[in-house]
């Protein structure tokens, strides 16, 4: 298949590389004119030194060119630009094109997942053209996808036929894909796991243990679950890899920036500093206001995530909040469920 990826970051480049070695057709744009000379001529992308990009990998500035040309489009840049990106896309879209997104977050002003942004932006495009919009998610580091190490994830679109296609396109050896047509749970766990990473982190900072450690990733899951189910979501979802698999590598993995800024965070930075100090965009950082809206909007309790909003936008300590959440009203493990 002719396969556009739009976006040169992390992600996007090893979705690129790992779709070449499939035997795809591949090319990669990028806003970014420097990054495609760069890639171009040194077929090394800065983040990933030691690997040689395939030969066969193309790179291109023409966003129109990529587009015309590809049947399958993957959306690979930060939440923050993936209205932009559409938008700039979209007059060079043809019929039956099926886009996938790639990034995990909420925009803060529509409180849209990011393919509903993309499909907020096409507008009438969607149905005139017959494009299909869908959303790929899971527990998948670019740092180990490069190095061809064995990953899961979720082909996710309510048309069961087009995340089906999208799973035939990206299954190899290295890569196995399951299907999950609950769009907006698979895009919640996304956005709101990133969240529970930096709390997660954080208790690295303050230098804690384990035990707390395994409580906050499970409670963790129980509001992501709790938000979700009110948001119509499935429940299957949040017990899959979407959800509590995304969620553990995040919240314990080296390679996450979510959890490396909560470990800045807990040692004392302001998020600022801490997301100047991981040196990429760090998504949970995003999330968080728009998190709290749909708290308010939908009635649910979010109290991790509350805790961790205080202390990142409000200067809270982060040792203060945690002794509140360990001192909050007693209660059932199996009753919340049902609240």
């Amino acid at each position: 298949m002719r396969i556009g990826i739009l976006g040169a970051g992390t992600w996007g480049i090893a979705l690129a590389q790992m779709l070449c070695n499939s035997n795809h057709e591949v090319t990669v744009w990028s806003a970014l004119p420097q990054e495609i000379d760069s890639l171009s001529s040194t077929h090394i992308h800065p983040k990933f030194p030691d690997t040689v990009l395939p030969d066969g990998l193309n790179y291109s500035k023409d966003i129109e060119k990529v587009c015309t040309e590809n049947e399958m489009l993957i959306v690979a840049v930060p939440s923050v630009f993936i209205r932009s990106t559409t938008r700039t896309a979209a007059p060079y879209l043809r019929d039956n094109h099926i886009i996938i997104s790639v990034a995990k977050g909420i925009e803060e002003s529509t409180l849209c997942s990011m393919t509903e942004v993309i499909t907020d932006e096409l507008g009438a495009l969607v149905e005139e053209k017959s494009i299909k919009v869908a959303a790929l998610s899971g527990p998948t580091h670019a740092e180990e996808v490069i190095k061809s190490m064995p990953t899961t994830i979720i082909s996710s679109c309510p048309d069961l036929e087009t995340a089906e296609k999208i799973q035939d396109v990206f299954m190899n050896t290295c890569m196995r894909v399951y299907t999950n047509t609950d769009i907006k749970g698979v895009e919640l766990c996304g956005a709101l796991k990133n969240i529970i990473a930096i709390a997660s982190g954080m208790l690295i900072g303050l230098g804690l243990g384990d035990n707390i450690k395994a409580a906050l990733i499970t409670r963790g899951l129980a509001e992501i679950k709790r938000l979700g189910m009110k948001m119509g979501c499935r429940e299957q979802t949040f017990y899959g890899l979407a959800g509590m698999g995304d969620l553990i590598v995040t919240a314990l993995s080296v390679h996450s920036r979510n959890y490396q800024a909560g470990i800045l965070l807990g040692q004392g930075y302001g998020y600022k500093e801490a997301v100047e100090k991981v040196g990429m965009v760090v998504e949970g950082i995003n999330a968080l206001k728009p998190a709290m809206t749909l708290s308010e909007k939908y009635g649910t309790e979010l109290p991790i995530i509350s805790a961790v909003y205080s202390i990142v936008f409000e200067g809270a300590d982060p040792m203060e909040k945690l002794t509140g959440l360990m001192t909050r009203e007693k209660r059932s493990e199996l009753g919340e469920y049902y609240k």
